[in-house]
């Protein structure tokens, strides 16, 4: 009798081994099959900045951007960044970039908190309802209010100025409050208990409990707002009219009109004005998924 429960013990043993190994062997074909099909996309999405560099350096405008097979090994010609840099004040430009976008990142950051913080903690007649129509408004294509705005800012002769390119952003962003409004929504009552038993007010509770802990919203709202502000045309082109006003877009759309297509040069500065965005991702990838990941858990 022993020596059979020993060997029905030996045999399980056996089969709990063997199931064991082919699940390992299974999560290992899985995260393999994963990692190639990431790899495959990530190399198609890489392919069009590499490209783009590769045109930038060569020797000859246009790159043989319309042979095939492509040509894959650029002729290292950095002289073409000087010399596209030097045909406009593409150093002006980048600068005007960098104050609008600093502004719009600095509103959408402290307006969107503030209005998210109160409606996760505040409590106010009718909050849900505002909350949905404001969700409503992401809805409504940014074309739609182009008009209406344009006449605000003009009764407000703010045309040809920066002003209507950044104070909106002072107003909060639809999607950056329902993004801080989740994450606030996830953090402990006993915080702001505590806070309050101390004789803390909603401001110093927001300011110095809440804004801390939220690090890794402001840093996803900062990222959407910085490449949406960095690279947006539209706005600049209908409202900005002196050249010293540019914006990075608008210089390159100017100069790709004014220098024709002249590949390597347009190319030369279209990569340096996508530079500052990939810094600005790598720098806060990790706030930034981490983020993302929160707004959508209770704890």
């Amino acid at each position: 009798m022993a020596i059979q429960q020993t060997e029905a013990a030996r045999r399980v043993a056996e089969a709990t081994t063997i199931s064991l190994s082919r699940g390992r062997k299974d999560v290992r074909r899985r995260k393999i099959f994963a990692y190639v099909v990431l790899s495959i996309f990530g190399f198609l999405a890489f392919l069009p900045f590499y490209y783009m560099f590769l045109m930038s350096l060569d020797a000859k405008a246009g790159f043989g951007a319309l042979d095939w097979p492509p040509q894959l090994i650029p002729s290292w010609k950095w002289d073409n960044y000087t010399t596209a840099l030097g045909m406009m004040p593409f150093g002006r430009f980048f600068i005007n970039t960098f104050i609008l976008t600093l502004l719009s990142v600095s509103g959408a950051i402290i307006s969107s908190a503030a209005a998210g913080y109160v409606f996760a903690r505040i409590r106010l007649k009718g909050k849900n309802a505002l909350f949905i129509i404001m969700l409503a408004t992401l809805m409504v294509p940014p074309q739609v209010t182009l008009i209406p705005q344009f006449i605000l800012f003009k009764h407000l002769d703010w045309l040809n100025t920066w002003h209507p390119l950044w104070v909106p952003n002072w107003t909060g962003q639809a999607f950056a409050i329902f993004l801080y409004r989740q994450y606030f929504m996830t953090l402990p009552t006993e915080l702001e208990d505590a806070a309050r038993i101390d004789g803390a007010n909603p401001l110093r509770i927001f300011l110095q409990i809440f804004i801390p802990l939220s690090k890794p919203i402001i840093a996803t709202v900062a990222i959407i707002v910085f490449v949406g502000s960095w690279g947006d045309l539209l706005y600049p082109i209908i409202y900005l009219r002196d050249q010293e006003l540019y914006t990075i877009s608008v210089g390159l759309a100017f100069f790709r009109g004014a220098q024709g297509i002249n590949i390597t040069a347009l190319m030369s500065v279209g990569m340096l004005s996508v530079l500052p965005p990939i810094i600005m991702f790598m720098l806060m990838q990790g706030y930034f998924v981490r983020g993302v990941v929160l707004t959508g858990l209770k704890q």
